[in-house]
């Protein structure tokens, strides 16, 4: 008869425990690696901590210090409170990383878009960085509109944001902007370069 899961116990530097945290941080940790492809050996590396010691953490043989949850956390990518965060339902949190030059590109006379986590099916969200090509509004076959939410960042050059009902916004790296949508849209540059943006568009 399977044993259910111990729980680990957070050590202080006096030697003394918490009390228990409401979850297996031994199979958390488990997931997280396995979710990254890392082996045992790879996590305790990038981690700094030895591979007995990860070994003994996953198999909830050791209640890790402080230290070594900050460790654990860093080498994950994440905070110490998100060690403790129970991954979504029906299986282990997603983890995708892209290259520069990965993902596909779509090319119009306007924009030019390099599609970001190409590669993630089902996506609830649909990232890209274009290239805006046009400089005026007569450029367009009219408004621009789309299901879902839409977030803006820019990242070079400066642009003209224009939005059905409201007055055009010029926006310079590091300016943002989220709009429904379906609502007409329409960016162009103003700089002598073409201006480049993130953009960011819900999908459920």
């Amino acid at each position: 008869m399977d044993q259910p899961p111990s729980l680990i116990k957070i050590a202080r530097a006096d030697g003394a425990s918490e009390a228990a945290m409401p979850l297996d941080l031994g199979a958390r940790v488990r997931a997280l690696r396995k979710a990254r492809d890392w082996s045992l050996a790879q996590t305790a590396e990038k981690v700094g901590l030895a591979r007995s010691t990860l070994s003994k953490i996953e198999n909830g043989q050791m209640s890790p210090t402080y230290d070594a949850l900050k460790k654990l956390a860093v080498g994950l990518g994440m905070s110490v409170p998100q060690l403790f965060t129970p991954a979504p339902a029906g299986g282990s949190a997603r983890f995708h990383v892209a290259r520069r030059d990965e993902g596909g590109v779509l090319v119009s006379p306007t924009y030019e878009h390099a599609l970001l986590a190409d590669g993630v099916p089902d996506k609830s969200m649909l990232p890209y960085r274009a290239r805006i090509r046009a400089r005026s509004m007569d450029e367009f076959d009219g408004w621009v509109r789309h299901e879902g939410e839409e977030f803006l960042f820019v990242l070079t050059g400066v642009i003209r944001l224009y939005a059905e009902g409201h007055e055009p916004v010029d926006m310079r790296r590091g300016d943002s902007a989220y709009y429904d949508a379906t609502m007409g849209h329409n960016v162009i540059s103003i700089s002598p370069e073409d201006a480049t943006i993130l953009w960011v568009t819900s999908l459920k």
